[in-house]
């Protein structure tokens, strides 16, 4: 109740002294999002590896267990105050997600929730008397991506983007980002805590805009230190996790997983890095329209992890290409991709493309159950994870598919299976040891945070989405759902010392009914 007071009386000053403050316009906009869930086999497993049932949607990309009908609301809330074309200020806060009946998130009996969180916060202002743009705060950062939503970043972070259009057909944008600084806590030396443990990227993207194309070249380099994620606790014990977990649960464990292998192999007694690590990714995404109404799409990244220990680093690569025709009842269009995939040595590192944070994905094109699309709020979006990562697959999709005024449909279907060494999983489940060496795992399975899958295992989805315009600003969002994987029991059938046949996998279905007021 404490936050939400403090919340009211911040708008309250806000709006109270624009009388006094005639030169600055506020502006509000925002939407209220509710979901009424059902969601069937969202952890792919009937039992879990000790033979006990599962209950309710335990999400992949989440790994928490809720119950299969949810009803869920949130509320965005986003205010300007503009002082002219150039200067303004924005503050972007969100309210819950809340489950109705929640009393941690303010949904049970009596409300009186504490679900306030500042999103984005940050002032644009233009330097004087140029056409350069400064945005300085905590901000929403998308990188490019035209064929499939960009799989190395799109969160809120802080830090400070420079613009400049050269032309009407060239804009330069650069970036200087801070994920994370000062949240190391060492419990046995406590002055060490916040040393060696902050990560800064240098972001460069090249909008480049003709009459029939749009080309986009960018790139992030940076450095992140030994200690950014990692604890040490009151017994020295070491433990790797992103910073952000204990307050975005959907972050899990991201900035780990992201950037280290599934599981790899050393014989040294600190396991986790005790240097800088060097990132860097490039890329190219275009859109083409020479053909048209025919449209083409296509996306390329390649991407680094260098820790200075070849067991911990990572490198890996994604393209994409797809083809849609535009017409006047939908947009029907093929596409197909590939993520490159882990070998069968837990000695060289990772050969999966890396990433920093995709889990504010709003317009993920591919999917809105198996991964995170869709602006929604709404459950089961991630279940087989954040991003396709060490996947392939071919596909087909009408887009905004009408025959009814008012009502729009998205029919999208995929064939796809894994890019990853079946040895690796060896490692992974503990069937396979690797000459006395420890093996260390990542929390990866084809049921953990982000399904594994190798080579030998395939899959297919379904989606339905459907939305129907109640009134100019209200509408009602039907998701349709299904998943099926084709899982080698020779790979996944039983962990280390867990007799029998374990893996009991089952599909994945969901249906998902939301209702959005956007002002």
């Amino acid at each position: 109740m404490k936050k939400v007071s403090v919340f009211l009386l911040v708008l309250g000053l806000l709006f109270g002294t624009a009388s006094t403050a005639s030169a600055i316009e506020f502006k509000v906009k925002g939407s209220f999002q509710l979901a009424f869930d059902y969601i069937n086999g969202g952890s792919f497993m009937g039992k879990t590896r000790a033979g006990n049932n599962v209950i309710g949607q335990q999400w992949s990309a989440i790994r928490q267990q809720r119950d299969s009908f949810e009803a869920i609301q949130r509320l965005h809330l986003q205010i300007d105050a503009v002082a002219s074309e150039s200067l303004s200020g924005t503050v972007f806060f969100e309210i819950g997600e809340q489950r109705w009946g929640q009393a941690s998130q303010g949904g049970a009996l009596g409300a009186d929730g504490t679900m306030v969180k500042l999103k984005r916060a940050y002032i644009d202002w233009m330097v004087p008397n140029t056409s350069l743009k400064l945005r300085m705060g905590m901000q929403g950062v998308k990188m490019p991506g035209f064929a499939m939503d960009n799989p190395v970043l799109d969160d809120d972070v802080a830090g400070i983007t420079a613009s400049y259009a050269v032309n009407d057909h060239l804009d330069i944008t650069f970036m200087w980002l801070r994920p994370y600084n000062d949240n190391y806590v060492n419990s046995v030396y406590e002055s060490q805590s916040g040393y060696m443990d902050n990560m800064d990227l240098f972001v460069l993207t090249l909008p480049i805009r003709g009459d029939k194309f749009k080309v986009t070249p960018w790139f992030i380099g940076g450095a992140m230190g030994p200690n950014t994620g990692r604890t040490v606790d009151a017994n020295g014990n070491i433990s790797f996790a992103n910073p952000s977990a204990g307050g975005q649960a959907i972050d899990g464990l991201g900035m780990r997983d992201g950037l280290a292998p599934a599981a790899f192999s050393t014989s040294r007694a600190n396991v986790w890095p005790d240097q800088y690590a060097s990132l860097f990714w490039g890329g190219v995404t275009g859109q083409f329209d020479f053909l048209s109404p025919v449209r083409l799409k296509a996306d390329f990244a390649y991407g680094a992890v260098d820790y200075g220990r070849s067991e911990l680093n990572r490198h890996g690569w994604f393209g994409m290409i797809m083809a849609e025709y535009v017409a006047d009842w939908g947009i029907p269009g093929i596409y197909g991709w590939y993520f490159s995939g882990d070998d069968g040595n837990p000695n060289n590192g990772s050969e999966r493309l890396p990433y920093i944070a995709t889990t504010n994905n709003l317009t993920n094109s591919l999917s809105t159950f198996g991964y995170r699309g869709n602006p929604i709020m709404g459950g089961g979006k991630g279940v087989l994870g954040l991003n396709p990562n060490g996947t392939w697959g071919v596909g087909f999709r009408i887009k905004d598919m009408s025959f009814l005024e008012d009502l729009k449909h998205t029919f999208r279907f995929h064939y796809f299976g894994g890019t990853n060494d079946t040895d690796m999983a060896g490692y992974i489940t503990g069937r396979k040891a690797d000459g006395g060496r420890r093996i260390y795992r990542n929390n990866t399975d084809f049921n953990s945070y982000g399904t594994y899958l190798t080579t030998a295992d395939t899959g297919i989805e379904i989606n339905l989405d459907s939305t129907y315009e109640i009134y100019e600003n209200l509408k009602c969002v039907l998701e349709l759902g299904y998943i099926h994987l084709w899982l080698d029991k020779d790979v996944w059938g039983g962990y280390k010392d867990i007799p029998g046949d374990s893996l009991n996998y089952k599909d994945a279905w969901k249906a998902s009914m939301n209702f959005i007021y956007s002002f």
